[in-house]
C-alpha cells in the first residue's frame, strides 16, 4: 500500500482562487512557509476566462467590477493590469413579456459605469501566480478532512497529508461546511450561518457565442439584451478591445443546468434568432459554464437559500480553534462579499490577522 507523501506548512491555504493567491501574494516576502492547494486542475477557482475560437478571450465566470471597487481597481494598478469599459450601446433589445414583441429601448447614460480586464480575468491570477514558487502550489488536491491537534492543525487529501500551524479556507462557507470533514465540531453558530450561506456563481450559467463580425452593433441593434422571457435574461457585448475579435456573452437562467448541452444550445440560438435574424447561427464557437455542475465551487442546498443570504457575516471572520483555522473567501468579506473585491478585501483581512498573532 502506498504511504501518503507529507507536507509541512506554517500556512496551508486551501483554494487556489483570487482570496487564496492574494493571500499568498500578500505573504509573499514574510518567512513564513506558505503552501497552497487546490482541487481544480487549473488556477482561478471562480475566474476562468477560455481562449476560445480567434483566441477571444471569454470570461466564464467572475468579470466585471466598478468604480466603487476600490480595493480590487488598487490591485489592478498595482499589478498594471489594465481595463476596459464595458460597451453597452446607447440602447438595448428589451423583452418585456412572451406575449409582445421586444423592443430597441434607448438607456444611453442610465447604465452604471463597469469595467472588465482587457484581456480576461485570469490575467489577475496568472498575474499573482507569478509572484508564487510553483513547487508550493498543489493542484488536484481535493482536501477530505481536517485534524485539529495539540500541535497545529492536519488536511488530508487521498494522497498527501500537509500538517500545518495554521489553515486559511477559501472556499464558500456552504461548500466548506458541507464537503470538509472535521475532527472538531464547527461551533453551532457558526455551522448554522455556513449551512445558509448563498455561493456566488453557484446557481450560474453562463453562455458565450463566438463570431467573425460583431452584427449587433449595426445601427438599429445591440449587445446589450435584457428579456423577461429568456433564456437567456441578460447578455452583452464581449468582443476584444482591439475590435478583431468579437463574441456575446451572457448568463442563461439557472433552471436550464439539467439540460444537454446541445439543448440549451439549440434556445440559446432560437432566442437570439428573434432579434437578430438566421445570422446567429453562423456562430464560430459556443462556450458554457454551468457552474452548478461544478463540484469545488457548489454543492446542493440542503433547503431554500436566497440571493446573497448570509455573505458578509462577521461571525465568517472569527478564527477557530484556538486560531487554527480561519475562513475566508469573497462571501465572507465586510463589503461588496461575492464580488472579486470581496475576495481581495478577504485575503487583506486575513493577512492583517495573521500579523496581529504568533504563527
Amino acid at each position: 500500500m502506498k504511504e501518503n507523501k507529507e507536507i509541512q506548512s506554517d500556512i496551508l491555504i486551501i483554494g487556489a482562487g483570487l482570496t487564496g493567491l492574494m493571500l499568498a501574494y500578500l505573504l509573499r516576502d514574510t518567512s513564513l512557509n506558505i503552501n497552497i492547494v487546490e482541487a481544480r486542475d487549473r488556477l482561478g477557482g471562480r475566474i476562468h476566462t477560455v481562449h476560445s475560437a480567434n483566441q477571444t478571450p471569454v470570461d466564464m465566470g467572475a468579470t466585471w467590477l466598478g468604480t466603487k471597487h476600490q480595493s480590487l481597481i488598487q490591485l489592478l494598478e498595482e499589478l498594471k493590469i489594465p481595463v476596459t469599459p464595458q460597451y453597452y450601446g446607447g440602447a438595448a433589445i428589451y423583452e418585456p413579456i412572451s406575449t409582445s414583441p421586444w423592443k430597441l429601448v434607448n438607456w444611453s447614460g442610465e447604465m452604471e459605469p463597469t469595467y472588465r480586464m482587457i484581456d480576461g480575468s485570469s490575467t489577475l491570477i496568472h498575474k499573482l501566480a507569478g509572484f508564487l514558487n510553483p513547487k508550493k502550489v498543489h493542484l488536484s488536491q481535493v482536501i477530505k478532512n481536517i485534524e485539529v491537534t495539540d500541535n497545529g492543525i492536519i488536511a488530508r487529501s487521498d494522497d498527501t497529508i500537509y500538517k500545518s500551524k495554521k489553515i486559511v479556507s477559501t472556499l464558500p462557507p456552504y461548500l466548506f461546511s458541507n464537503s470538509i470533514t472535521l475532527s472538531l465540531p464547527l461551533p453551532n453558530a457558526l455551522k448554522s450561518n455556513c449551512d445558509m450561506a448563498h455561493t456566488w456563481m453557484g446557481e450560474s450559467i453562463k453562455v458565450c457565442l463566438v463570431y467573425k463580425e460583431a452584427f449587433w452593433k449595426k445601427e438599429n441593434s445591440s449587445g446589450t439584451i435584457v428579456s423577461n422571457v429568456g433564456p437567456i435574461p441578460e447578455m452583452y457585448d464581449h468582443s476584444s478591445v482591439d475590435g478583431k475579435r468579437f463574441a456575446l456573452m451572457g448568463f442563461m437562467d439557472g433552471s436550464y443546468y439539467s439540460l444537454k448541452r446541445e439543448e440549451r444550445l439549440d434556445k440559446i440560438v432560437a432566442q437570439l434568432t428573434k432579434y437578430y435574424g438566421d445570422q446567429v447561427k453562423e456562430y464560430l464557437r459556443y462556450e458554457e459554464t454551468v457552474w452548478r455542475k461544478e463540484p469545488f465551487t457548489f454543492t446542493d442546498y440542503h433547503t431554500h437559500i436566497l440571493p446573497h443570504q448570509n455573505n458578509g457575516l462577521a461571525i465568517f471572520r472569527e478564527p477557530i480553534f484556538e486560531n487554527k483555522l480561519i475562513l475566508a473567501g469573497s462571501e465572507t468579506a465586510d463589503q461588496f462579499p461575492g464580488y472579486m473585491d470581496g475576495a481581495v478585501r478577504s485575503a487583506r483581512f486575513v493577512y492583517h490577522l495573521l500579523s496581529q498573532t504568533q504563527v
